[in-house]
């Protein structure tokens, strides 16, 4: 098992890297949990510590993932949570993708095998995710993400709609496993809470970053891309928390 990866730690907060291939809460069979490691975590430093899960992540997804340490601030975030906090992925499709950029906005439904899908009838699963193309190339597109709503597989579920899934993704229509795992990481996650603004990043998973330089990616320039990057927007000299 991986050493936990904290990304950042304060009196309320605690905020990690999860690795694919690791569910973030327990299944009612899987006891090595993110959540477990990160409770053994905080019981170290004194047996009565507690964490909340505020959100959470699939289990083949990795990255950025926040816990509350009092169940008052677990509360607060939760109920604010889709206003407050704007959540970034990265992505590798199976497929080129055509578009440069674009918005879904779908209304989901999960059938009795739990595949998320996209129906044209309202129902209560409303989502919404922007995505923008930064790479592409013969069978392959990266793709920046940024998710409104936060509903089950809404990412995976969208894009295999248009027949572009996420690469690795067997349940949902992909037919390639190039990488050994699903090709989706939340690398950025901004958070305004207690009249601040908390900016979390990680790195680009080094398996996306070696996956670009063997296949010798062109960027939209026609320029070779060594590995992914993406645009940072400017700033105001405002506080980052880290």
């Amino acid at each position: 098992m991986k050493k936990l990866d904290i990304i950042y730690e304060d009196k309320e907060l605690i905020v990690v890297n999860k690795p694919t291939k690791l569910l973030t809460i327990s299944d009612g069979v899987t006891n090595r949990t993110l959540y477990s490691m990160v409770s053994d975590y905080v019981k170290k430093q004194h047996k009565q510590n507690k964490i909340f899960i505020v959100h959470r992540l699939d289990k083949d997804t990795s990255g950025i993932v926040v816990f509350a340490k009092d169940e008052k601030i677990k509360h607060e975030l939760q109920n604010n949570w889709n206003s407050i906090a704007n959540r970034e992925y990265i992505a590798i499709l199976d497929g080129k993708l055509k578009t440069k950029k674009g918005v879904f906005k779908d209304y989901l439904i999960e059938d009795k095998n739990h595949l998320v899908k996209v129906t044209d009838k309202k129902t209560d699963m409303y989502s919404e995710t922007e995505y923008e193309l930064i790479n592409y190339y013969s069978n392959y597109t990266v793709v920046l993400i940024n998710i409104k709503t936060g509903k089950k597989n809404q990412i995976r579920a969208s894009f295999s709609n248009i027949d572009k899934p996420i690469l690795g993704d067997k349940k949902y229509g992909s037919c390639r496993n190039n990488l050994g795992r699903l090709c989706l990481h939340a690398y950025k996650l901004t958070l305004q809470f207690n009249n601040k603004e908390y900016v979390f990043e990680t790195k680009i998973p080094q398996d996306f970053n070696k996956f670009i330089l063997k296949k010798g990616r062109k960027v939209l320039n026609g320029e070779e891309v060594k590995e992914i990057k993406y645009k940072k927007k400017k700033k105001d000299k405002k506080k980052k928390k880290k």
